[in-house]
């Protein structure tokens, strides 16, 4: 079976919480997530998995410096999101979180 790699990109977040990957429709698996700041000053971010209205955190005020990132995922991890589960994130700071989420599109129906 052909795998259906993406990337979603989310650019400037801020204070207010952003789906970086949206509502899954079908078992989807998460391979990376990496997120940068962007802005000029420190910023603390929190990434969760958001799964029938409940945040189940994957990093929580993780600190990072002006022109930092973070790799939430490496080392061969991976992350199985069920049909109805999405991914949201959040900065300190207004406009100052770049995120990029590489995943495998519908593994199992």
């Amino acid at each position: 079976m052909a795998q259906n790699f993406r990337n979603q990109i989310t650019r400037n977040t801020g204070t207010s919480a952003v789906d970086i990957l949206a509502q899954a429709d079908s078992y989807d698996t998460v391979i990376g997530i990496r997120c940068a700041n962007v802005s000029t000053s420190a910023i603390s971010v929190d990434v969760y998995i958001v799964k029938s209205s409940t945040n189940y955190y994957l990093i929580k005020s993780a600190p990072s410096p002006s022109g930092g990132s973070l790799e939430l995922i490496d080392g061969g991890a991976k992350i199985v999101l069920a049909s109805g589960d999405k991914i949201a994130a959040i900065s300190t700071v207004a406009s100052s979180l770049d995120t990029v989420v590489s995943y495998i599109d519908t593994i199992s129906t």
